[in-house]
């Protein structure tokens, strides 16, 4: 199905699961997992949700390179369903390189060589529980067992790091955390580095936990992410739940 530039933006801005949407010449596909729908149905009708939307496609329009894929920008979202969510990772904004951002935070796509963050976090997963590091960067296998893996920020432009701090993603990704806060019980939440730190107040710390470290990034993990034992110790919190812990197998 295709709409001229002036349908898409009133088709996207009355139906944010539409399926297939042409935008400015490159396919999106906004669908989000039916219990996320459910849980973000007035965010998706707020003014600032339907900016995000004509700010991306006057991007386009310009010609600029955004990141990731349409298809992929809610790929958390799709992959984590709301009442599956058993921890959560916040990271800032995708990767901005081609190939790289497949709309699920740390990770990349398979074939992608794993950025250094995410080189440190194996790198921690090894001496935590003792598991070979990965050769693939992308980590969907966490993502459809439970791990939410957030970007605050859920676009970039090419070669643009944290080009669209302005676009209003904060906004929106902060209800999200706030409905996982108020709508579930027990859910683990890694905050790694000062700006996932920040998220700390929007979560309800008396129904949840919360494992702080320094950020995995070159400039830091040596500050106190290494020996965190994340993994170790979420999937301890979620056994204590009587839940089934995580393969951090990739």
């Amino acid at each position: 199905m295709r709409f001229s530039k002036k349908k898409i933006s009133a088709k996207l801005m009355q139906d944010t699961t539409q399926e297939n949407v042409e935008l400015a010449g490159s396919k999106i596909d906004p669908v989000i997992h039916e219990s996320w729908k459910t849980q973000l149905k007035e965010e998706f009708s707020k003014p600032y949700f339907s900016e995000i939307k004509a700010k991306l496609i006057s991007a386009k329009e310009e010609g600029k390179v955004i990141y990731p894929p349409g298809s992929l920008i809610f790929n958390a979202f799709n992959s984590t369903p709301f009442d599956k969510v058993k921890v959560v990772i916040i990271g800032q904004d995708p990767y901005h390189g081609p190939g790289q951002a497949h709309g699920l935070c740390f990770s990349v796509k398979d074939g992608i060589n794993p950025p250094p963050s995410l080189v440190n976090i194996y790198k921690e997963l090894n001496t935590d529980i003792n598991l070979p590091i990965p050769t693939s960067g992308s980590l969907q296998a966490w993502a459809e067992q439970g791990v939410f893996l957030l970007n605050a920020i859920l676009t970039v432009e090419a070669h643009k790091p944290a080009s669209h701090r302005d676009l209003g993603w904060e906004q929106f990704t902060d209800a999200v955390i706030r409905k996982l806060s108020s709508g579930r019980t027990g859910i683990i939440f890694l905050l790694w580095g000062k700006f996932a730190r920040e998220k700390r107040a929007l979560i309800d710390v008396t129904r949840h936990a919360i494992l702080e470290s320094p950020h995995p990034s070159p400039f830091s993990a040596q500050s106190g992410f290494f020996g965190s034992a994340p993994f170790s110790n979420t999937n301890k919190l979620l056994q204590e739940q009587g839940l089934s812990p995580i393969n951090w197998s990739v």
